[in-house]
């Protein structure tokens, strides 16, 4: 037999049905009277050897490094600039602006954020974030405890993800170069 797109395309739609339709019977299953507890999405990827997040909220694109010119004579923590739908954007090393960590290889992926006051940038990163979420009153807690831009939040099943709130790390930053925002 001879595959066409259209006998694809229509096997690739018969796949998909299916898993949507086993899905819906997990959730079936699950009942109604699971209480759902809120949560916080969030953008997970990694630096290092450390798992970091930023709210999914802030996040406005995922773009290839590629993309980004260099500025001589620049601050060590900027990378470069680059175009984004109409707008020259700095780009910065997350690494440089929390301190110094080390990524595990080298970055590949430029984050277009909001950092907090309407303006956007962007942080390179080692991959594309991942989506998941994070219990909201874990959250909540990590937030109160936090004493600079970056909180420590454990999910449930323990594991520390390092979620970084961009408001405060850029209102540390402003104006004085990168500097640690621990």
């Amino acid at each position: 037999m001879k595959v066409t797109p259209r006998t694809l395309e229509a096997a690739q739609e018969a796949e998909a049905l299916e898993l949507l339709e086993r899905r819906a019977s997990r959730l079936r299953e699950q009942g109604e009277n699971t209480v759902e507890e809120a949560v916080h999405w969030i953008a997970e990827f990694p630096l290092g050897e450390e798992r970091y997040a930023l709210s999914l909220e802030s996040l406005r694109a995922a773009l290839p490094l590629k993309m980004v010119s260099p500025v001589p004579l620049s601050a060590p923590h900027v990378v470069g600039v680059l175009r984004f739908q109409g707008q020259v954007l700095a780009a910065l090393s997350l690494a440089s602006l929390l301190g110094g960590h080390g990524w595990r290889q080298d970055p590949a992926v430029l984050l277009v954020v909001d950092r907090g006051d309407g303006e956007l940038c962007a942080l390179d990163c080692e991959a594309i974030p991942r989506p998941t979420t994070l219990p909201m009153s874990a959250v909540e807690a990590a937030r109160v405890r936090a004493e600079g831009a970056v909180m420590e939040v454990f999910t449930q099943d323990r594991q520390l993800i390092h979620l970084i709130d961009l408001k405060r790390l850029f209102s540390a930053t402003r104006g004085t170069g990168a500097r640690h925002a621990r």
